[in-house]
């Protein structure tokens, strides 16, 4: 399992610990100068690159694990590698940039916890990845949630972190949304901002073209002293929308980031809450 740092720098304490975690099943592979530091960066964007790049091409390496987000990863998008045999990428937050240029090439990925995060994960969320990495027979077990917005959906599962979707609109690393369940989570967004970024995806035509949506969390998204919750907006904003919705599924920044196959196809249940997962995240060598 290659490790690399394309956004921020981190805590060593956290990544070793996570390090233990993927050591119990697989062999990381790192080069040191992940620990480097450029401001908010884990090292210049060559460095961050040339690392993220060389485990993608290395055939050794059978799948990419960010260390952490932050930010730093839509800088690497212009040169970033998406020729060559498949190969999952796991992350999430920033990691989402990654995710959806993989996307827009056909790709699939890993929305789940980075490195640093993994140590404090349970049981359970580990070895829903290990099923993620390696069976290829069986999709993952659907998720439950909040049921928002009654109807049924099907579509390929894209998205991730709500701020960094909003950034890619325009260019092209993001991918064709036409029938899409739209993922989205956030973190530390106060509630207008949550407002904000959505009515952006509204005025874009996002809505228009996907065919339903799978809410994770928004955790520290609160307003001091409102008399009104982050998932108060949000569960309105997506009833004016209407398509089929479901909320509070344990994706994110909160206690649980339970791992989710990014570009294979789902079926969303808005009545009853649930999230069923149609496809395997790889095929049989």
């Amino acid at each position: 399992m290659g490790i690399v740092a394309p956004a921020g720098p981190f805590d060593r304490e956290s990544f070793e610990a996570g390090l233990r975690v993927l050591a119990e099943r697989y062999q990381p592979v790192y080069d040191d100068g992940l620990l480097a530091r450029t401001r908010y960066l884990a090292g210049s964007d060559a460095r961050r690159l040339d690392e993220l790049n060389g485990a993608l091409a290395d055939d050794s390496v059978k799948a990419v694990f960010a260390a952490r987000g932050g930010y730093g990863s839509l800088r690497l998008l212009p040169k970033l590698r998406r020729a060559g045999p498949p190969k999952l990428l796991v992350g999430f937050s920033d990691i989402t940039a990654l995710h959806l240029a993989f996307q827009a090439a056909g790709r699939v990925s890993i929305h789940g916890p980075v490195v640093t995060q993994l140590a404090t994960q349970p049981a359970e969320v580990v070895h829903r990845l290990v099923h993620l990495i390696e069976s290829p027979e069986t999709p993952v077990s659907p998720l439950r949630g909040s049921p928002l917005v009654d109807g049924g959906a099907e579509g390929p599962l894209l998205g991730g972190n709500l701020s960094l979707l909003t950034r890619l609109l325009g260019t092209p690393y993001l991918p064709d949304l036409e029938g899409a369940i739209l993922l989205l989570e956030d973190l530390g967004e106060r509630p207008y901002r949550l407002d904000r970024m959505w009515t952006h995806l509204a005025l874009a035509g996002v809505f228009d073209r996907v065919a339903g949506i799978a809410l994770g969390e928004f955790t520290d998204c609160e307003e001091p002293g409102a008399e009104y919750s982050s998932a108060e907006v949000v569960a309105a904003l997506a009833a004016d929308v209407g398509l089929p919705c479901v909320g509070g599924l344990p994706i994110g920044h909160g206690a649980l980031n339970v791992p989710l196959p990014l570009g294979c196809r789902v079926h969303l249940d808005g009545g009853s809450g649930r999230l069923d997962f149609l496809e395997p995240a790889v095929t049989p060598a």
